[in-house]
């Protein structure tokens, strides 16, 4: 009896290092609005739920304490690789408002970013702040926890192994927070690539005029008005862009499961 007690115990703490893992790596949930006992709660009610849906008895629990801490150490691998698909996506989001804040003369002004508590650029958060409105809009956060409990039917506990098919798909995705960026500031980069022409030009016809002087101002009103223009535009990509991450999670659980 005590036997299956400790084996229950043990596999409930799987459950919970899986779900944990996630929350606290994924940008929506590991907010720092979030409070650390909410997440500790939150993870302790999701994985007493799954401990009482999945079939325990296909999973067999190894009591001696090296056991405990290699499996243990793979669901945490598991609920941060799971949690980190996210992030890349969001970071691919941010670097798009840093490259559009860059050119616009604005990345002296810095706020703290709350994805990464490192210093960020405005127009970086504010399209971030947007983008995590629209997130949870489509009920991305409802997303997140329903993967993260169905992936104990696709990645049993204790099984999962480092496979070429994971790292193809981890190294896909960190490839792909570039091209996030550079699809959502492209249209404003391209813009401002046309104003530094014209500015070159400006400088070579009239050598005595300081055309920084005169364009930079200019280029910060030019941008919050391209930013205002394309913001329907921008809604729908981000929109697109996190209802795609469904599919991406499915491919990442899918990967971790073969």
């Amino acid at each position: 009896m005590t036997e299956i007690l400790i084996g229950d115990f043990v596999l409930l703490l799987f459950i919970f290092l899986r779900i944990i893992a996630m929350i606290v790596t994924a940008p929506v949930l590991s907010h720092t609005a979030f409070p650390t006992l909410g997440k500790l709660f939150l993870a302790m009610v999701i994985a007493y739920m799954v401990f009482l849906t999945i079939d325990k008895s296909k999973t067999v629990v190894d009591v001696n304490l090296i056991s405990i801490a290699v499996n243990g150490a793979r669901e945490v691998l598991v609920g941060m690789m799971m949690g980190y698909m996210l992030t890349f996506l969001f970071h691919g989001i941010t670097f798009a408002g840093s490259l559009i804040g860059y050119d616009m003369g604005l990345m002296m002004a810095e706020v703290m970013n709350p994805l990464d508590n490192t210093s960020s650029n405005v127009v970086g958060e504010v399209i971030y702040y947007v983008s995590l409105m629209i997130f949870f809009l489509i009920n991305g956060h409802h997303y997140i926890i329903g993967a993260v409990v169905a992936s104990f039917n696709v990645i049993p506990l204790t099984e999962f192994t480092m496979t070429f098919p994971v790292l193809q798909v981890i190294i896909k995705y960190s490839f792909a927070v570039f091209i996030i960026a550079i699809k959502i500031a492209s249209p404003v980069l391209v813009s401002f690539f046309l104003i530094h022409i014209a500015e070159g030009i400006i400088s070579r016809v009239i050598p005595n005029i300081q055309v920084f002087f005169v364009t930079q101002p200019a280029k910060i009103g030019i941008g919050f008005l391209f930013l205002s223009a394309l913001a329907p535009i921008y809604v729908f990509a981000i929109k697109n862009l996190l209802q795609n991450y469904e599919s991406h999670l499915s491919e990442m659980i899918k990967a971790m499961g073969t």
